[in-house]
């Protein structure tokens, strides 16, 4: 029997936005669907897709929202066609051998207003810097809109894996070793966070090279190596290492360490990658309004210690300047798909061993095993009726005096015991 075809789904960001149109956290949306939170983040973040009767019930939700939306914005939406079809058949019977100036003029009044319209309304620098904590809606209104994302490198069909691979690492790498940079002030870990970065991709390389944005794979890997609290622990990541040779780099370096890492992995993403706010907030795991408020909070930090950096664009040339101005070693590719397939052969035979040590010790346990259940023995208890068993008692006065004497005589000889009559 043919299995039904399964329902469509949108994009990773248009469900995001849905689901925040509908106001529904994502707890509120796995509840409904019967499913974790994490999933839903999952689904959100284009990592993972639903399947069978998660994704009826995902798409079914979807779409309903989706509805309603189209319903809500259907009464107020104008009726250009109808406007230009009457101007122009207007014109026309007026003036059948000439164009129409009214209707031209018309025309291109109602296509400046839409314009006008459409164009997003871009506060000043210090609007976003005025408020200490603003509202969700407040922090949205007060950050541009970009349509800037990161460069990837052009998708060739006619290259092996390992080709796509180079030319994803040669295209990518420079950049995230610089932003890694950025993040950590360590030039030894950024140089590791990436080439891992880029190792775990090669060993993913199937699921990499179909998704949507190879580099934001990479990417997000990356900063989760390179941020990662445990790095703290080790005994080379325990003294900082060199400043930057410019003075103002380095205090440009200090205030951005200074940061939270939230703030700090949102600052670089909108401000230093390009990203628009939506793809800061799937990246970061975040919720929109909560990338919003840290990227403004950032902001206003650097500003407060930074006076001249207060303009957002000033402050995307800076976060490229100081990463330029380092030294670096680029990840090469060759090296990393050699390690990263050496660390794979590592890690499958050290499993493989590691197996082969559990069946040798339960062949082992099995081995020396019992094959019969012993019942434990009872413990004994006193039986009353049965004399105590005794052994011979003291000698008296008599036997101790007849004891005395028969060691005193001379047991041999001539001599011998005779019985004497009394």
């Amino acid at each position: 029997m043919p299995q039904s075809p399964a329902p469509p789904l949108p994009s990773p960001k248009e469900r995001r936005r849905l689901r925040e149109a509908k106001s529904l956290s994502q707890a509120d949306l796995a509840a409904k669907v019967g499913v974790t939170r994490e999933t839903v983040r999952s689904w959100e973040t284009g990592r993972t897709s639903p399947r069978g009767r998660k994704r009826e019930a995902y798409a079914k939700l979807l779409n309903a929202v989706a509805a309603e939306q189209a319903a809500a914005e259907a009464p107020h939406r104008p009726e250009p066609k109808k406007t230009e079809r009457a101007t122009t058949s207007a014109s026309t019977s007026s003036t059948p051998s000439t164009p129409s100036t009214a209707g031209g003029r018309s025309r291109s009044r109602s296509k400046s207003a839409a314009k006008r319209a459409a164009k997003p309304r871009t506060p000043a620098p210090h609007a976003a810097a005025a408020s200490t904590a603003p509202a969700a809606p407040t922090a949205l209104r007060s950050l541009p809109v970009r349509v800037t994302k990161a460069e990837a490198p052009p998708e060739q069909p006619d290259l092996t894996p390992a080709q796509a691979f180079d030319a994803l690492c040669a295209g990518c790498g420079p950049g995230l070793v610089r932003q890694a940079y950025l993040l950590t002030g360590r030039r030894g870990l950024a140089q590791e966070s990436v080439e891992r970065a880029f190792q775990l991709a090669w060993q993913r390389w199937p699921e990499v090279a179909v998704d949507r944005d190879p580099a934001g794979w990479v990417r997000a890997a990356a900063y989760e190596y390179a941020m990662s609290p445990w790095h703290r622990f080790r005994p080379g990541q325990r003294h900082p290492d060199a400043p930057p040779a410019q003075a103002a780099d380095r205090a440009f370096l200090d205030v951005l360490l200074s940061l939270p890492p939230a703030q700090r992995r949102a600052l670089m993403l909108y401000d230093g990658v390009g990203l628009d706010l939506p793809e800061t907030a799937a990246e970061t795991e975040a919720s929109t309004p909560a990338a919003a408020n840290r990227i403004l909070h950032a902001r206003e930090a650097i500003a407060e210690r930074l006076p001249d950096l207060a303009d957002p664009e000033v402050l995307h040339q800076r976060l490229g300047e100081v990463g330029k101005a380092e030294k670096l070693r680029l990840p090469r590719a060759e090296r990393v798909r050699t390690g990263s397939e050496y660390r794979a052969r590592f890690w499958t035979r050290a499993a493989i061993a590691f197996t082969a040590l559990i069946i040798g010790a339960t062949a082992l346990t099995l081995r020396n095993a019992p094959t019969h259940y012993e019942p434990p023995q009872a413990p004994g208890r006193a039986i009353s009726g049965v004399p105590p068993r005794m052994g011979p008692g003291p000698l008296t006065y008599e036997d101790t005096t007849l004891r005395e004497k028969l060691r005193a005589e001379f047991p041999n000889g001539e001599e011998r015991l005779t019985p004497e009559a009394r």
